[in-house]
Formats: structure tokens, sequence, C-alpha cells
């Protein structure tokens, strides 16, 4: 079974499935070993990792060789974040190919013009698309994949854009058109409202898909509570529980001169020699090593 199968599978199992945002092959294995359905590949994570903005700085060469170790670290379906697809329709057809020989189940496009701004930036540019350009994107990431159950996930950026939520629906119902599998409407209010409101107002013939950074609260039972909503990204959780946790342990070993408090609070060497598998290296020693 492909791994695109098996995410359509939990969907229609689960009816909503959690994806939680990775970095590295370290924060996937985290992920699966704390039970999430799935993998986001997240640029915005990746960006964070070299110190950069998401700002179509991270190249998708530099997103492969990332998505594909964690593939190797990880038996959960990979969601790949490819912003706006890397240019044109003829660079998505391009993207598309390598991300499946990759072994992603499922890729997520906006509709925003390249460069990208990250979309929670205060005052962040936020350029949008003609739709029938995007449709176009979305016809041709369609016609070129070979898994018939690999997901296009088309994600509007119209309420981040301050366009409004018929715009928004006007612009899901054109993606679901063109031949998307789920549309991720996205929002940078505060609270759900937004996102509660078009999910209610949403009749296309597709699932929608939500990334609740802004707006916590919007838990799995509300969520359920709507009907239309089956896929739940969690999408710079990772990057920011080890950058406060790193944070934290820096700023004490500095202010203590020494390890000598911290180390009983954070995990043991033996812990990370569990998540490299010692066990099994050593294993290999004593067998091949003559």
């Amino acid at each position: 079974m492909s791994k695109a199968k098996q995410l359509r599978d939990r969907m229609a199992e689960r009816g909503l499935v959690h994806i939680m945002a990775a970095h590295s092959p370290l924060s996937a294995i985290l992920a699966e070993e704390a039970g999430f359905d799935g993998l986001w590949a997240s640029g915005f994570e990746l960006s964070a990792l070299y110190g950069l903005a998401d700002m179509s700085l991270i190249t998708m060469t530099q997103h492969l060789d990332m998505l594909r170790v964690i593939a190797g670290q990880s038996s959960l379906p990979i969601v790949a974040d490819i912003d706006t697809g890397y240019g044109n329709a003829l660079n998505v057809i391009h993207a598309i190919r390598e991300y499946e020989k990759a072994g992603t189940a499922a890729v997520v496009i906006e509709d925003k013009t390249f460069p990208k701004v990250t979309s929670l930036a205060a005052d962040g540019r936020q350029e949008l698309l003609r739709i029938e350009e995007f449709q176009g994107k979305i016809e041709a990431a369609v016609s070129v994949r070979n898994d018939p159950d690999f997901l296009v996930i088309a994600r509007t950026e119209a309420l981040i854009a301050g366009l409004g939520e018929e715009e928004a629906l006007k612009r899901g119902m054109a993606y679901a058109e063109a031949g998307a599998d789920m549309i991720l409407i996205h929002s940078k209010k505060k609270d759900p409202a937004e996102i509660e409101s078009f999910s209610r107002a949403w009749k296309g013939p597709v699932p929608l898909t939500i990334v609740p950074n802004a707006y916590p609260e919007l838990d799995a039972t509300r969520i359920r509570a709507l009907g239309n909503i089956k896929m739940t990204i969690y999408g710079n959780y990772g990057i920011r529980a080890a950058t406060t946790a790193m944070q934290d342990a820096f700023r004490r070993i500095i202010a203590d001169g020494g390890v000598q408090n911290v180390h009983k609070d954070i995990v043991p060497v033996e812990e990370i020699f569990r998540l490299q598998k010692m066990d099994q290296v050593k294993a290999d020693e004593k067998r091949f090593l003559r």
C-alpha cells in the first residue's frame, strides 16, 4: 500500500487526521512515537532550522533532501509544504514528479505569487495569483501524478490577504473544480470564528484542511463538529517547542555557570541513544565486524 493510500484510508477511517510538522528526522521520529497520523514537511520549520525567513529562500533541492531523510526514518505519510510550487505550472509539474519520487503522500500548493511571504507575519506582503492561473497549477499537478491516491491540496490565502469569505469560497470552489483533492483554508485571526464560518458555508465537493496555529483553541472536538474538515496540520509547533527548550536550557547553563542544574531536567543521553537505535547498531557490530 502506498503512503498516499495509507493517508486516504486513515482519513476515511478516523474522520480527522492529525499531521505534525517536522523539520528533521529526529522531529519526525518523535512525532511518530507521539501517535500522529502523518508528518508535515514544513517550509516554515525548515527555513527556521536554517535561520532564514519563510520567504521562498529555501530551495526545492534543500526541502527534498530533508524530506528524503525524514522519509527514511519514519513510516508515517508525509504531506509536503511546497509553497507556491516553486514557480509557474511548469515548475509545479517538475515539483510533483520529484516529490512523488521522494515518497511524499500529498502536497500543499498555495495561491500566492512567487516568492511568497509567510502567512502569519504582521503586515506581510500577501499577493494572490489570478484564479485561472492557479487552476492551471492544480490541473498540472493532478495530471502528472503517477499514484491516483497522491493528494493535491490547494491552499487559498484569501482570508490571510484580507479578501473575505466570499472570495475564499469562490477560490476554493474553483480549485476543487480544477481537480484539487482537498482545500486548505488558512486564517491569521486569533480566534477560530473565521475558519468556522468558512467551514459552515463550504458546499464544495472536497473536504477541508486547516492549520490552527493562530487559533489554537479550535480543538479536535470542535473540528469534528463542523463535519467537513478532515485534516489538521500543526504547522509550527515542533520548531517552537524545540526553540523553547533550547533557549531555556542554554540560558540556564550560562546563568548557573555550568550544567550542574540543567542536566537533571533534560532527557538523559541514553534516550538519545534509543532514538538513534544504538541497540541495533551494537547488534550489527557484534554480528558483522570481524
